[in-house]
């Protein structure tokens, strides 16, 4: 399970940010700030929140019951019931959005991979019969076939760490996020993406603020000129795959059992956040050899 260490770390992290952030957003709150506080803070709300995506367990309820009202009574003395803790949970949704997108992002090396994968809210033969996502989410096809819900797109550099991500529906085009300037303000350099990236307007426009977009060639398509390294690198994009992997099957972004959108968002960000703790990501071990040339262990 989680060491000690690891929660006390996650917690200071977390509580630093809660700080800050209640200190910034004070002056701009509206109505009553003057109600009484919750019995447990925001920051162990949310340090709780990504410990579940750290933990293992498949269920968030287990987790609480069994496990931090049992367990790390140390830790968090004051817990309140599983209910009341799932209301404080959808309160964090903003103050975690704003910890994943300023706190646990990396830094671009000039060397990145992008790509989306489903992110399914229920299973296909209850498509018609979901009322939770009703209008929002959307009917989308992937490389797996039809699915029901909407797309994580993520840009992730060659260590392992996510520079930037958003959700759509899943009916959305792939290269639609990659228009949006604030999806690639701080990347720079090689883009690398599959087929379905394709486009000659959007690479003559990502060119243009310095991203230099690379993907294979249809079988219709004239042969293009290209680097050993940039060949050797699109052979690797697969670390997105990996990327996407460990997000859906170790930190559970995704899963059916949400009973509000509130609920959803939460648990996609949190599980966002926690991938960003984890101790080994997948990376690229390269030297560089000579322009034209790497090394790749």
């Amino acid at each position: 399970m989680i060491s000690y260490d690891k929660v006390t770390e996650i917690f200071c992290i977390v509580d630093e940010f809660c700080r800050e952030f209640s200190k910034t957003t004070q002056p701009f709150l509206l109505g009553n700030t003057h109600r009484r506080k919750p019995k447990m803070s925001t920051s162990e709300v949310i340090t709780i929140t990504l410990l579940f995506h750290l933990s293992g367990f498949r269920c968030f309820k287990h987790f609480y019951i069994y496990y931090v009202q049992k367990h790390m009574q140390s830790e968090f003395p004051q817990t309140v019931s599983y209910n009341r803790f799932v209301e404080l949970m959808q309160s964090t949704l903003l103050p975690m959005t704003v910890f994943a997108k300023t706190c646990c992002l990396g830094e671009c090396t000039g060397i990145s991979f992008v790509d989306s994968t489903p992110i399914r809210v229920c299973k296909n033969k209850r498509i018609k019969r979901n009322k939770v996502f009703k209008d929002v989410a959307s009917c989308g096809k992937s490389t797996m076939g039809w699915f029901y819900g909407f797309k994580l797109h993520i840009v992730i550099n060659d260590k392992g760490e996510i520079l930037s991500f958003c959700i759509t529906q899943a009916n959305v085009d792939d290269r639609e996020p990659l228009k949006k300037e604030s999806f690639l303000q701080k990347i720079f350099g090689k883009l690398y993406a599959d087929k379905g990236y394709i486009s000659k307007k959007l690479t003559e426009l990502l060119f243009v603020d310095g991203v230099h977009l690379i993907t294979h060639i249809r079988n219709n398509m004239k042969n293009s000129l290209m680097t050993l390294s940039d060949k050797i690198l699109l052979r690797k994009r697969s670390v997105i795959e990996t990327v996407n992997d460990e997000l859906k099957n170790i930190c559970q972004v995704e899963h059916s059992r949400h009973r509000s959108v509130i609920n959803f968002m939460t648990n996609l960000v949190s599980g966002i956040i926690a991938y960003s703790f984890l101790p080994k990501k997948p990376s690229i071990k390269f030297e560089t050899v000579n322009s034209n040339q790497l090394t790749l262990f």
